[in-house]
């Protein structure tokens, strides 16, 4: 018997591989079918309730606008605006799917093929690929961590199945578009436009899309504001992506693959800086809506006009400048050492420039060279500018060889640079005195502008309506206004000579009030002692009209009379006031004798633009809001436009180009502060400027040279489409010695003159002499936001 021939090798080979096929095909059938079964019997029963998605609720912030509907806050934890599918370009569509999901409307929630392959690719060890399509995206956006977890993909699986069947491909897209996180706290790629680019979706380029639909792979990684050098890698590789769809031309593609991207490195920006107009709205919204108001999509339409604001921003940084530049350069910021090692220079100079952020316009730099004929620096974005000429003429003290080492400019200085009026670079400084301005519709209340200080950023403290200063001058009107319901006229005569009042009864000192210009004029009128800013004169006024008179008088204009003195110095301006407090009192005159309310807030819708409340604001000239008679506004307005036809205020006519302008300077004791409130054409605009720690600012500065020329330059803007505003002389007004006089005075002699034939005694002693005035309260005034 003949033995068995063994079994060639091949055919061993072969035996073996069926088996380790039938094998391996049973264990994956046993294997899927264990799956299935786990996903079938302990998932799907556990899923989570789609409502997340089917009935969307995106969190959208808090939007502040303009009343021309201008952006000048957005406040939320997450930038988001929703836009329906509808809306969204088919080109930035087809971008991100072209990278993220090509087949997206032909798979059913899960595209296997390329999940096996990402599972393949992934077997060497560790989850470096995905497999996700835009559904599993959501799935996990919407109720799943990023772990990368074998639980957690089978969720994924099974949710994006059920998203799949509840939703339709463009409604799972939509949600998509609008949830995803892209960076710079952008949630969607409205927002993300908007931050990256200030752009709407429509208005973005290929290129530009092609970058956005980079990001959501990782937006940390790719983020254009952060790493433009991977972003720009990420966007080649999207381009590229749409030109092997044939989605764009090869002209489109090497136009795209070429242009230059402005990215915004700062995030999100708005049209005008509104920054303190926008935090009142804040305030009041979340008052009333707490903390939802950050979530649901409140849009808050606010009565600012961009042009006058912009007018408002512009006038006084540029003013405020030039009164800081006037008054000498103090010097760096501070001292770096700047090493030899070039890699550690850089490193020295961004350390110091990052702790000193820019301020609108003013730039921080290091200085690298420094002469007499030129300065060289260096900004945080590592550009190298050379100053010289007139650029160096603030400076030019500290580039002496004379100039002490605390200012003196050399290598490692940290200084601010900014363009000046011909766009060439120039040393500047960062201002420390503070300012305010205020603008309101004279006739309803409604603000027009408002700027709270030199800058938001630096500074939030909103000096409209917080920062409570003496008025000084400004504070003269109301006097004179109160001296006219007395009988008194602009013709009534002054006896502007020395006067020395008694100490007060607590034996304080002899008072003298003086004349700002050192000068006694004798006999004057009240009109041209208002015109130029009688001091002593208006003492004398007050004194004859009585002091409890005046003060009560002064109420209904809207001052508050526990912070005003009863005594003789409230005519010089020794209480304390708000330039929004003073901008109200001053619309009286402005608008025929009514108060008016201010008001920021016009509208309040949600994100559907549904109303949620409107500011009822009554119709103008109502007579139940009379507070002052109409012969008196008719007199004493036609005194304020003497003082900016021929007093202290005389500049104001010729340079603004209109006839009806009328309004008084302040300036306060040793030029604490100074003041400019005035109207025009319907507008009460009040300029203030001073130290928030009370200082002079200077002696050759008055309210003329300080609040003016920001009013001046506001009003021009503000009044360039608006008719004049002239009065007519209303009924029971007549002329005596050719000015003007309620007609039951005309014939009391007691009214003609004051003090002409020597000292009366005086009424009241003030209780304290206005020579240095006291620190202001610091008591925030309630700001009238709401609605």
């Amino acid at each position: 018997m003949t033995a068995p021939s063994p079994a060639s090798p091949k055919l061993l080979n072969r035996r073996n591989l069926k088996i380790a096929l039938i094998a391996t095909a049973v264990a994956g059938a046993l294997g899927a079918a264990a799956a299935v079964a786990y996903m079938t019997l302990y998932i799907a029963p556990n899923l989570p309730s789609l409502e997340a998605v089917t009935d969307y609720k995106p969190k959208i912030p808090l939007r502040i606008y303009t009343a021309d509907k201008v952006l000048i806050g957005e406040f939320g934890e997450e930038h988001r605006d929703f836009v329906p599918i509808k809306d969204i370009p088919e080109m930035m569509k087809k971008t991100l799917l072209a990278i993220e999901d090509t087949p997206f409307y032909e798979h059913g929630g899960i595209n296997w093929k390329r999940g096996i392959g990402a599972a393949l690719a992934n077997l060497s060890g560790g989850f470096r690929q995905g497999g996700s399509t835009i559904t599993m995206q959501v799935a996990r956006n919407f109720f799943l961590t990023r772990d990368k977890v074998i639980s957690r993909k089978l969720n994924e699986i099974m949710l994006a199945y059920k998203i799949e069947a509840a939703l339709s491909k463009d409604q799972i897209l939509e949600l998509y578009m609008n949830q995803i996180y892209l960076g710079q706290r952008s949630y969607g790629f409205s927002s993300a436009a908007r931050t990256y680019f200030g752009k709407s979706l429509k208005e973005l380029s290929i290129a530009e899309m092609a970058m956005l639909a980079g990001l959501p792979k990782n937006p940390a990684h790719h983020n254009p504001a952060v790493n433009p050098k991977r972003a720009k890698e990420r966007q080649h590789v999207v381009l590229r992506r749409l030109r092997d769809l044939d989605y764009i031309s090869e002209a489109d593609y090497q136009k795209a693959l070429h242009e230059p991207l402005h990215v915004n490195s700062r995030g999100l920006e708005y049209d005008t800086h509104a920054e303190y107009a926008a935090e009142l709205a804040r305030q009041a919204v979340v008052a009333e809506y707490k903390e939802e108001a950050y979530t649901r999509g409140i849009n808050v339409y606010t009565t600012i006009l961009h042009a006058d604001q912009d007018a408002a921003y512009e006038s006084l940084r540029r003013n405020v400048i030039a009164y800081d530049q006037r008054h000498g350069y103090r010097g760096p910021e501070t001292f770096i050492e700047l090493p030899a090692d070039q890699e550690k220079r850089d490193e020295a100079i961004d350390e110091a420039l990052a702790r000193r952020p820019n301020i609108d316009r003013l730039i921080a730099a290091v200085v690298l060279q420094a002469s007499s004929k030129s300065v060289k620096v260096e900004t945080a974005e590592g550009e190298e500018v050379e100053i010289s000429g007139d650029g160096l003429k603030l400076a030019a003290p500290a580039l002496s060889d004379a100039a002490k080492p605390a200012i003196k400019l050399r290598p490692g200085a940290v200084i601010r640079v900014a363009r000046n009026e011909k766009k060439a670079w120039a040393i500047s400084q960062v201002p420390k005195v503070a300012a305010a301005f205020v603008s309101l519709d004279a006739n309803t209340g409604a603000y027009h502008a408002l700027v709270g200080g030199f800058d938001f950023g630096q500074q939030k403290f909103n000096h409209v309506t917080q920062a409570w200063r003496q008025p000084g001058s400004a504070m003269k009107p109301f006097i004179y206004s109160a001296a006219v319901e007395k009988g008194y006229g602009p013709a009534t005569l002054i006896n502007d000579v020395p006067l020395e009042m008694p100490g007060s009864e607590t034996g304080g000192e002899p008072w003298r009030p003086q004349n700002d210009d050192g000068k006694f004029d004798g006999p004057i009128s009240m009109r041209r002692s208002l015109a130029v800013s009688k001091n002593v004169a208006s003492v004398r006024l007050l004194r004859a009209i009585g002091v409890p008179y005046a003060h009560e008088y002064i109420g209904k204009f809207g001052f508050d009379g526990a912070r005003q003195p009863k005594n003789l110095t409230m005519t010089l301006g020794t209480g304390s006031v708000t330039p929004l407090q003073m901008a109200g009192a001053y619309a009286v005159f402005a608008n025929g004798g009514y108060r008016v309310q201010p008001y920021l807030i016009a509208r309040i819708t949600d994100a559907k633009g549904a109303l949620l409340s409107e500011t009822k604001v009554p119709a103008p000239a109502q007579e139940s809001a009379r507070v002052l008679d109409a012969r008196n506004v008719f007199i004493t307005d036609s005194m304020l436009r003497e003082v900016t036809r021929s007093g202290t205020g005389a500049a104001a006519t010729p340079r603004v180009g209109r006839s009806d302008l009328a309004g008084k300077t302040g300036t306060t004791n040793d030029a604490v502060d100074g003041w400019f409130a005035g109207y025009g054409g319907g507008i009460v605009g009040v300029a203030w400027m001073g130290y928030d720690d009370p200082k002079s600012l200077g002696g050759r500065e008055f309210g003329a040279t300080l609040a003016m020329p920001i009013w001046i330059d506001y009003m021009r803007v503000a009044l360039a489409k608006r008719p004049p505003v002239e009065r007519a002389a209303p009924e029971g007004v007549v002329q005596l010695n050719g000015d003007w006089i309620y007609e039951e005075y005309m014939n009391d002699t007691t009214a003609r003159g004051i003090d002409l034939e020597g000292e009366p005694p005086g009424e009241a002693a003030p209780e304290t002499a206005p020579e240095s005035p006291a620190a202001p309260p610091t008591t925030p005034a309630p700001a009238p936001a709401g609605t």
